[in-house]
């Protein structure tokens, strides 16, 4: 696809150069941030899933601050428990709080979920989640001797929250990249949507660069809201409400000779449309028989599953979902913090899945989590710090459950895997991880390099299937 024929001016290019000088509202400004405006390319047919649907959707949650993932698949038996325990010292969970899975590695290794997680335990055992083992930020093939002598191609700021956080999202970790692969991916598939007002990128935590492509960027709902945020006044009866309506109104409707002010003008316009339709759409949603928790992480995935519902109405055949849970930075605490937090983690993504096999579309979406980084296996005396390659999940009836896949490391501090400060080098790269489901998720073969920069570096993407097997592709 050549980019360079894409026309229209995206909504991020349009914020940079107007500088939010026309009209000069705030109110109005808020809207446009909240309600995200597209551009439309070329269409395309979609192919069909197993179920005869052409709906599928992606559900990225990102675990902000680095999960301490050791924490949360944990060998269990013998002498990979002892190595473990050795290691871990007082960050090591006892081995009879364990849940075991039913799995068994090529080395005989066994395997445990934290505690506060029977819910991904039994996920997992049903065959409904998978485990990736040691993913990580690479740029190629790297080994622990490159990485010692300073002569393989390194992440940039490899150990930065920010820079980390950004490359999960953008999986382009030689640069600082702000467009990310779900970006890409819309800039490749949004016009096989029937529906062009609305994107089919999805955020409920606000702008992220996961969701921003070069084109298409993310339209943002609120799980507080309940669905779509407008301009606030429009929804208002008063007196007031409707002086000031009026006026915004005559703002928008008028001619303006400045192309910038025009332009903002009609984006304001168009997204209080699109806004109006996003909600009227999720007005005509089931109720669920699912109850989710109270927890934020609950509602926000609850008014996912709500958005899914309502697919055919919004004329969607494809739709990225984006969440933002926080707060994973734990230098202190962590193993009080981490028994609360993937408790969270564990009830949302069981409710999740359960709303999904309810409307029937458990084959058609798939949930997957990332983090910055995971941390180190050391003690820092109550937590641990910033590391490399972690631990993260797959949900989904396309997800070959019941599986972790990769090679689980090594976590005998200097042993083969630990490349200082026991922090572990990974062993599958972002971009292997992100192949399988841009495949899934229907980007043209043609397309994958486009999607992820490095694929080549790691495989060849147009093999059939997957570099690691954990979708049903």
């Amino acid at each position: 696809m050549d980019n360079n024929n894409k026309k229209g001016i995206s909504r991020r290019d349009f914020l940079g150069t107007a500088s939010c000088a026309a009209l000069g509202s705030t109110t109005l400004l808020s809207s446009i941030l909240n309600l995200g405006m597209v551009n439309s390319l070329a269409g395309m047919a979609l192919p069909s899933n197993k179920t005869g649907s052409t709906y599928k959707a992606l559900v990225c949650i990102l675990f902000a601050g680095g999960n301490d993932s050791f924490n949360m698949l944990v060998p269990r038996n013998g002498a990979n428990y002892t190595e473990y325990a050795t290691t871990r010292s007082n960050l090591a969970l006892p081995q009879g709080d364990l849940l075991p899975i039913n799995y068994t590695d090529a080395n005989g290794k066994q395997f445990g979920v934290h505690p506060s997680m029977p819910e991904v335990q039994t996920l997992f055992n049903n065959n409904k989640l998978a485990f990736l083992a040691n993913v990580g930020t690479l740029i190629e093939p790297t080994t622990k001797s490159q990485y010692i002598a300073g002569s393989g191609a390194i992440p940039l700021g490899l150990f930065s929250h920010a820079d980390q956080i950004q490359q999960w999202q953008t999986s382009i970790p030689q640069s600082r990249s702000s467009i990310g692969w779900g970006g890409r991916i819309a800039d490749i598939l949004h016009a096989g949507n029937t529906n062009q007002n609305v994107s089919m990128n999805i955020t409920l935590s606000g702008t992220n660069t996961f969701q921003i492509g070069n084109n298409i960027t993310e339209y943002a709902i609120r799980a507080s809201a309940g669905g779509s945020v407008g301009i606030n006044v429009y929804d208002g009866t008063s007196p007031v409400d409707m002086f000031l309506k009026n006026g915004v109104e005559s703002l928008l409707n008028q001619q303006y000779q400045d192309i910038f002010k025009s332009t903002y003008a009609d984006k304001i316009r168009n997204s209080q449309g699109n806004h109006d339709e996003f909600n009227a759409a999720l007005d005509t949603a089931p109720i669920l028989n699912t109850t989710f928790s109270a927890n934020r992480l609950s509602q926000q995935l609850e008014l996912i599953a709500k958005t899914i519902a309502v697919r055919g109405t919004l004329g969607v055949d494809r739709q990225t979902f984006f969440v933002n849970y926080g707060g994973w930075d734990h230098h202190d605490m962590v193993l009080d913090n981490q028994a609360t937090m993937l408790g969270v983690v564990s009830t949302a993504l069981s409710e999740f899945e359960a709303a999904m096999q309810e409307l029937g579309l458990n084959d058609d979406v798939t949930t997957f989590t990332i983090s910055d980084f995971a941390r180190t296996l050391t003690s820092n005396g109550n937590g641990s710090d910033h590391a490399w390659g972690g631990n993260v999940m797959a949900m989904g009836g396309s997800v070959n459950g019941g599986e972790v896949y990769g090679e689980y490391p090594s976590l005998l501090i200097g042993g083969t895997d630990d490349v200082g400060g026991a922090i572990m080098l990974p062993g599958i790269s972002t971009d292997e991880y992100f192949l399988e489901l841009a495949k899934w998720f229907g980007v043209p073969n043609g397309d994958l390099t486009y999607v992820l920069p490095n694929i080549g570096n790691f495989t060849n993407p147009t093999s059939p299937g997957g570099p690691i097997g954990f979708m049903n592709i």
